[in-house]
């Protein structure tokens, strides 16, 4: 049982800073997140410690965002660029949104006054109910699908409530079939098959490769700390958790893909 809970924001856009500085703001439609994905650094981050509840068991809706985010994106545009990166520290097409559609709502704004700038991150097959948005924003959004591995055994080692690996990679074809501008995000990179690459190459043109020591925003502190070590060497995988790991996947991509197709970490997230 997941517990939802009605806050009333004052404010839905924060600036842009540490591994989203290259955007003016970031923001999200939810606060916590119900696929509780076992890596997930946000676990080590205030909005999660200060809370009684587990990470994974509750979530945040908030109220009349699509007011909110109208009055400050127009107070933001009126100040000069702004790029958004939706959204850093929850999943916006999480479980909740089907009901909610916080974040439909808020696309519905920046459909009508667009940023210079709108990423999507995501793993939520969910995200293909506004391609109808999504196409109106045209090369001012880019939609960003998780997809940590091409194995479902691990997957569900991992994120077992998360949405399942075909599941994703049927979204990325869907939304290139549409025209949605894309990309695959292999973030945190987890154990895959060689044939990996294979799968994401009649998909998506552009794929960023991201790990823990990389991607957590304090070079794997945070997920050391959710002792994920041990869940690797409980499954005889603890090659995969070293800094090193993510340079093999990325050879083995470099095999499928062009160099300019793939980026490293950060760099992948830009606007």
């Amino acid at each position: 049982m997941k517990n939802e809970y009605y806050k009333s924001p004052k404010t839905l856009l924060n600036k842009g800073t540490g591994f989203l500085s290259g955007y003016t703001h970031s923001l999200n439609p939810y606060t916590g997140c119900t696929f509780g994905c076992s890596y997930c650094y946000v676990r080590q981050l205030p909005v999660s410690t200060f809370r009684k509840e587990a990470w994974g068991t509750w979530v945040d809706i908030k109220k009349e965002a699509a007011d909110i985010l109208r009055k400050e994106l127009r107070r933001a545009k009126s100040k000069g660029k702004v790029t958004i990166f939706m959204s850093s520290s929850t999943d916006p097409y999480q479980p909740a949104e089907y009901k909610e559609e916080v974040t439909r709502s808020l696309l519905e704004v920046m459909v009508k006054d667009p940023p210079d700038f709108l990423f999507v991150q995501t793993r939520s097959p969910l995200v293909r109910r506004d391609v109808d948005l999504l196409l109106q924003l045209k090369e001012c959004v880019r939609v960003s699908i998780t997809v940590e591995t091409d194995r479902e055994d691990i997957r569900k080692h991992f994120t077992p409530e998360a949405p399942p690996i075909q599941a994703r990679l049927q979204t990325l074809q869907l939304l290139k079939e549409a025209g949605v501008p894309t990309q695959a995000t292999i973030a945190p990179m987890l154990p895959s098959s060689e044939h990996f690459a294979d799968k994401l190459v009649p998909l998506v043109n552009r794929v960023c490769i991201d790990d823990y020591f990389m991607g957590d925003g304090s070079g794997g502190r945070r997920t050391r700390s959710l002792n994920i070590g041990a869940l690797y060497e409980s499954l005889g995988l603890e090659e995969w958790y070293h800094p090193a790991a993510y340079k093999a996947v990325y050879e083995r991509f470099l095999h499928v893909f062009p160099k300019e197709q793939l980026y490293v970490s950060k760099e992948g997230f830009e606007p």
